[in-house]
């Protein structure tokens, strides 16, 4: 019975480490404004 308890923990950190690192890996947004960008808008001309 232990077995099993101990194969279903070991599952489920794994679970856990495989949508942890598919979380916080791959690319950052690249939505942020750049300086040039931010004076562009508040300069009227």
């Amino acid at each position: 019975m232990w077995l099993l308890a101990v194969e279903a923990l070991g599952a489920f950190f794994l679970f856990v480490l495989i949508v942890w690192w598919t979380m916080y890996s791959g690319k950052k947004p690249a939505h942020t404004k750049k300086k040039s960008d931010t004076k562009k808008e508040t300069d009227p001309n």
